[in-house]
């Protein structure tokens, strides 16, 4: 099986720059909108743009976490599918997967 530990510590790794993306993004949103129309119209359009990127960040942060939690129960490379071990290119590529390569299909 796989390296366990080292698989952990790109999990919290990577946890860590999805919190750093989502304080970045909410601190870009909580800027107040410019006084000319024109420039607050563009920048409702950048909110909205950045509200789509906080929203997948969440979405990828809560796999990670979900994955963390399968590293602590021991269930983690494990498929949530089929049972059978999840391949370690397919972990390489997405750390925080639940399924295997097949049953991701």
């Amino acid at each position: 099986m796989t390296n366990i530990p080292a698989r952990k510590a790109k999990l919290l790794e990577k946890l860590n720059e999805m919190n750093a993306r989502l304080a970045k993004v909410e601190d870009a949103l909580d800027d107040p909108l410019p006084k000319d129309s024109e420039e607050a119209a563009v920048e409702r359009g950048d909110d909205e743009v950045l509200e789509e990127v906080g929203h997948a960040a969440r979405r990828e942060k809560a796999m990670i976490v979900a994955a963390l939690e399968r590293v602590v129960s021991g269930e983690y490379g494990v498929c949530a599918v089929c049972g059978e071990e999840i391949s370690e290119e397919r972990l390489d590529v997405l750390p925080y997967t639940p399924v295997c390569k097949k049953c991701a299909k």
